[in-house]
């Protein structure tokens, strides 16, 4: 995201219509009652973040960075509410029915301490001892079950979400230069952050409301979306690939009640985690008198300032129930999270019926950038409303049977009218401006020309019309087996067909001179292109080409991988011809399964040598089977950005299991073994609050049947210099094979907890890695040929290859030390092998290298 943000930033050519919106504005505005104007506080200073809300209604909004705002309702209100941490609520009456123009002075509440008793010159240590604050707040903590939202039976709310993007920090040069100059109607000159006027330039804006529906016994959510608008002048992003991962960025569940918060890619402890005291220090701020009674107002900050923690303050009752009822927190910036220059977050409870605090908004607010206080950096809002809070008002039991995730009919359909009737949060002017905008921005030559250029660039795919060229990265490469590659290829889009999918690609070396050739013809049942979730096609193919043992299954035509950048040769090289019949099927809950049939002929290349274990050594110049497979896959709850050939799962907290079976079928289209090939793999993150995340994957498999070993799995190794998660790294190609295996793969991300507290070098920001991969396996006596005649024999070390083996009865294992975030954007592994070592070509220790930009 980051990368596509930077190269948006050097590139963009965008526009949009100026259309003058003040008269249907007003119109809008005279249908219900308005209230407009600025809040400041005792001394005139504006006041940000002041909730301001219709008394007896679901509307409300809150002032900006100058305490201007705006609101306006369907209906005849006579009384409006402005409330704010840390200051006395002011209620003002207002003209049901028309435009109210206000101006409210807001007067802090007063504290009840009554003195600081200094003792001593010396600072005074913090200690949780007798600190009325942590008693306070283990409180909080103590009432945690009690407070939540959940802890009713039946729950049931509206939610609208709001989420923007612009980019800020633009420079006057660039402004004012000739080429922005036909699109400076795009600019928001209004804008302040941090207190500063800011030009913005929009380029996205997306809304939702939904319903929301919460039963407890047994636990089950059903979101219903009823209307979703939105546009994004960044169209060679997925979209909605996008707006999940914005959602996540910045706080898709802001829940403070929880004893983690999951914000941009990382997990802050919560003030009022179970055990916060250990992390936080805690200070009464004051005490405020509200209409329903005292509260506290208790400030808090990390121990440790490069902790994943928050800086903030929180307002509790005092009514025997510790409710919180407000909270504002930001993220210092010694935090190790990369591009972030700041973040704030606001939420606001209030008070139902039953007596608890419900949230009633969240607000977050966070700019990034590639420097920390210069250049140019985008700026993202992400607006939760809550309302209209229903309680233990339970539906039919047979609408919580249906599907968590629901859409209504024509929720893309609803009007200008429709979201004016229906948004509980105001527009300001410029976030009303951007659709209208959009409509003339797309008719724009120069806008689509840019987006045609960064749609190639960062897809991989020139697109004509009814043809897409490409992947572009393919053109040019370069192996020891074909030496200099040329390639070129392309697919049909929607366009030419939208149930008939063509794709495919011609190559040639100019070492080997061989043709290579991938020709795929998909028939979509859904009229869904087979590169977009979900699939629902039947795809026939035939691959030509060249690839690594090990790697074949899934031969792509990727080449990079195999490039000339290599810690040893590469010395085994395969022909392979490959006919396939498949049917491909995606659920809505990411549950998928694909059914193959496979005729898959093979021929050695380079030192590889299929040679019969006979007293001949009967040279085997090609090796052809048939398969049947089926390969199964779930990820629940999974969320995914696609992209223009893969699709990325975006990290959370469940599992993903994957089940492979292939099934060798002898005699048919000249299949020369019969066998059966189960292969399992389970996948995990598991996060750790302050320290970090580990991913683990599970992996297993076996092979029943005589079969040469070709056809046994073949470990994944990696002799290029990049790390690969899911590959040995220090193994050489057809280094081990086994018809049995199990093992493991463990990575742990400290995300710098580590070297966030050491001296000298804190301030760099580097990330710590722990990594481990164990592998068991084995052959059994009738797949190994130094013991059963009729296979092939293993290849020896000769002519320059490593030879390859049998895992014994110790297990391969491997380890490694990294050190990422270097510059933001690179990681560096030393990888320890600590068996094997007796194998030609082994190297005990490897050093690896990867661009890996993150948060």
């Amino acid at each position: 995201m980051v990368c596509c943000v930077c190269l948006l930033l050097l590139t963009l050519n965008a526009a949009a219509q100026n259309t003058d919106t003040a008269k249907s504005k007003t119109d809008t505005l005279n249908k219900g009652t308005t209230v407009a104007g600025q809040v400041t506080d005792a001394a005139g200073k504006p006041l940000i973040y002041v909730t301001v809300s219709l008394n007896g209604g679901k509307y409300a909004t809150s002032t900006d960075s100058l305490g201007r705002f705006i609101l306006s309702g369907p209906g005849a209100f006579a009384k409006v509410t402005f409330s704010h941490v840390g200051y006395q609520t002011v209620v003002k009456s207002i003209k049901p029915g028309q435009v109210n123009k206000l101006r409210v002075s807001m007067r802090g509440s007063q504290t009840q301490l009554k003195a600081v008793n200094i003792t001593s010159t010396k600072k005074q240590r913090y200690r949780n001892k007798d600190n009325p604050a942590v008693a306070l707040i283990q409180q909080i903590i103590d009432h945690k079950s009690e407070n939540r939202m959940e802890s009713t039976a039946y729950l049931q709310y509206n939610q609208y979400e709001r989420i923007g993007l612009s980019f800020f920090n633009l420079s006057q040069k660039f402004i004012t230069g000739k080429f922005f100059a036909k699109y400076k109607f795009m600019l928001d000159t209004t804008a302040n952050s941090n207190g500063q006027k800011q030009t913005l330039l929009p380029v996205l804006l997306n809304e939702k409301l939904s319903d929301v529906y919460y039963r407890k016994q047994p636990e089950k959510n059903i979101q219903v979306l009823k209307a979703e608008k939105g546009v994004n002048i960044v169209r060679f992003i997925d979209t909605a690939g996008v707006q999940v991962y914005l959602n996540q960025l910045y706080g898709n569940n802001l829940d403070i009640y929880e004893n983690n918060i999951f914000l941009i890619s990382s997990q802050f402890l919560s003030p009022i985690a179970d055990h916060s005291p250990n992390y936080y220090k805690f200070f009464i701020a004051d005490t405020i008198n509200t209409p329903t009674g005292k509260q506290i107002e208790v400030a808090f900050t990390p121990r440790i300032k490069g902790d994943v923690l928050f800086d903030g303050k929180l307002t509790v009752t005092l009514d025997g129930h510790y409710a919180i009822t407000a909270c504002e927190m930001s993220i210092n910036g010694q935090i190790n999270v990369s591009f972030l220059r700041n973040m704030k977050i606001k939420l606001n409870f209030s008070q139902q019926p039953n007596g608890r605090y419900y949230l009633a908004r969240s607000d977050v607010n966070a700019d990034f950038g590639l420097f920390k206080s210069k250049g140019w950096g985008v700026i993202g809002e992400r607006t939760v409303s809550y309302s209209n809070y229903k309680l233990d008002a339970p539906q039919p039991e047979a609408f919580y049977n249906g599907q968590s995730e629901q859409v209504a009919p024509h929720a893309a359909n609803a009007d200008t009218a429709w979201w004016a009737a229906h948004r509980t949060d105001t527009l300001s002017k410029q976030q009303a401006r951007i659709y209208g905008n959009l409509q003339k921005l797309e008719q724009m030559p120069s806008y689509k020309r840019t987006m045609w250029w960064l749609s190639t660039l960062t897809g991989g795919y020139a697109d004509t019309g009814l043809v897409q060229i490409g992947p572009v990265g393919e053109f040019f490469s370069f192996n020891s087996q074909e030496g200099l590659r040329f390639e070129a290829g392309g697919r049909t889009t929607p366009k030419f067909d939208s149930t008939l999918y063509l794709q495919g690609y011609g190559a040639i070396g100019t070492k080997d001179k061989k043709a290579k050739v991938d020709a795929i013809a998909y028939v979509s049942l859904n009229k869904t292109a087979p590169y977009r979730f979900p699939n629902d096609y039947f795809r026939v193919s035939y691959l030509y080409d060249v690839d690594v043992p090990g790697h074949t299954f899934s031969i792509t035509n990727r080449q990079a991988a195999f490039s000339s950048f290599q810690s040893g040769k590469t010395n085994y090289w395969l022909y392979s011809g490959i006919f396939e019949l498949q049917y491909v099927k995606d659920f809505e809950n990411h549950f998928s399964y694909n059914v193959t049939f496979k005729n898959w002929n093979q021929s050695p290349a380079a030192s590889l040598v299929y040679q019969m274990n006979d007293d001949a050594g009967t040279l085997v110049h090609n090796l052809t089977i048939s398969e049947l497979d089926m390969h199964l896959r779930y990820a629940p709850h999974e969320q995914i950005i696609q992209g223009t050939e893969d699709r990325h799962s975006i990290h959370n907290k469940y599992p993903i299991f994957d089940l492979q079976l292939n099934r060798g079928v002898k005699g048919f289209m000249n299949g020369s073994y019969a066998y059966t090939d189960i292969g399992v793999n389970i996948y995990k993150r598991f996060y750790f609050s302050q320290l970090g995340y580990s991913d683990v994957t599970l992996i297993g498999g076996y092979v029943q049947g005589k079969v040469p070993f070709p056809l046994l799995n073949i470990s994944p190794a990696n002799q290029t210099y990049a790390y690969d998660r899911d590959a040995y790294n220090e193994m050489n190609y057809l280094e081990f094979v086994s018809d049995h295996y199990a093992g493991i793969n463990f990575t742990h991300t400290f995300n710098g907890f580590l070297l966030n507290k050491i001296p000298l070098i804190q301030h760099l920001k580097w990330r710590e890695y722990l990594s481990a991969k164990i592998l068991y396996g084995g052959l059994r006596d009738e797949n190994n040929p130094a013991v059963t005649n009729g296979l092939y024999r293993l290849p020896p070390a000769t002519n320059g290859a490593y030879g390859t083996y049998a895992l014994g009865s110790t297990p391969y294992i491997e380890a490694g030390v990294g050190i990422g975030n270097i510059f933001k954007f690179f990681r560096v592994d030393v990888i320890r092998r600590f068996n094997y070592l007796n194998h030609p070509g082994a190297s005990e220790y490897g050093l690896k290298f990867s661009f890996q930009p993150e948060f």
